[in-house]
């Protein structure tokens, strides 16, 4: 919502009764949350009918419904705190970092403050480094690519402004390499493929993405087959895959969209609990897909760069497990 367009106003059409105001100013705001529409209900920042409103008020229809502003945000900035971190290489310019799943690479908006603060890879690096780049922002400091929360593996972050606008013309320019290791529910129908499908938010469950939506953004995924496994959980395919481009969930979207959901990722269709024929549940709680390579070249002397790192211990426990027979 930038600043210039208001005051935005909306009219409640016959199909709007019943509905709660919130609701409908949730559905009218593309990309605005229920959470935030509430906000600017709070702010008094939301009219009906020239007045002030409640968010629990129920339309009638032909309503003039008017957005004043914008939610009033705290500034915030992430916050150094002492992480441990996996650190692959590091010069004056940049640094490679082996993420853990279940560590956020950087704070969400709408989290609280102190949810913010806490545990991000953002907080390790700024204790471990003091300085980042600021391209990113006072939130994602040094940020120049994102892996998932449930994601492990290998991302690059940049120590000053320079080296991040050279490393991210590198990924505009589709020049860095990426190969990530999965493990996938069935077994691929071939051997090696490509995935080329656009890649849009769900309209419904707006914490999914999805392959069905025209008009999305453009996603390249390459797989190739490494291993299949036939035992008692069921029929599994170790993939390795190169992405040309950096959606959201692209890996996870695109394997959901071919029937063969990551497992652990039960936001794209994998079971929470895998049990097979006489066998008692595999737990994993994690999506099992890693960065396991990176390559570029360095931003200021322009010599290639390769870094790899293998399955974390507790995947390749995983693999072993559900490969008994």
């Amino acid at each position: 919502m930038p600043a210039d367009t208001f005051p935005l106003k909306f009219i409640a059409t016959a199909e709007d009764t019943g509905k709660r105001l919130d609701q409908f100013l949730a559905a009218q705001l593309t990309g605005t949350s229920r959470a935030r529409v509430q906000q600017l209900i709070v702010e008094e920042k939301v009219l009906v009918n020239e007045a002030a409103a409640k968010a629990s008020m129920r339309l009638r229809g032909g309503e003039t419904v008017a957005v004043l502003g914008a939610v009033q945000l705290p500034q915030l900035r992430a916050m150094a705190e002492k992480i441990p971190l996996d650190i692959v290489y590091e010069d004056a310019d940049l640094a490679v970092v082996n993420k853990a799943a279940g560590m956020m690479v950087h704070a969400g908006a709408g989290a609280t403050e102190d949810q913010r603060n806490r545990g991000t890879l953002v907080n390790a690096l700024l204790h471990h480094f003091g300085e980042l780049s600021s391209l990113g922002g006072e939130l994602r400091p040094g940020i120049v690519h994102r892996l998932d929360k449930a994601t492990s593996g290998l991302i690059v972050v940049a120590k000053n402004d320079e080296a991040h606008r050279r490393l991210a013309a590198q990924f505009a320019r589709r020049q860095v390499k990426k190969t990530y290791l999965a493990l996938v529910h069935g077994w691929m129908k071939q051997e090696r493929g490509t995935v080329h499908s656009s890649i849009s938010r769900d309209r419904v469950r707006r914490t999914r993405m999805t392959t069905l939506r025209s008009g999305g953004r453009e996603a390249i995924t390459h797989y190739v087959v490494q291993k299949r496994i036939e035992a008692k959980y069921g029929k599994f395919s170790l993939l390795e895959l190169r992405i040309d481009t950096g959606r959201t969930h692209q890996i996870r979207v695109h394997l959901a969209s071919l029937g063969h959901p990551v497992v652990g990722d039960a936001l794209y269709g994998a079971p929470r609990e895998i049990r097979g024929k006489n066998a008692v549940t595999a737990p994993l709680n994690r999506n099992f897909l890693h960065s396991a390579e990176l390559q570029f070249q360095h931003p200021r002397t322009g010599v290639a760069l390769s870094f790899s790192r293998p399955l974390p211990e507790e995947l390749q426990d995983f693999v072993e497990k559900i490969g008994t027979s």
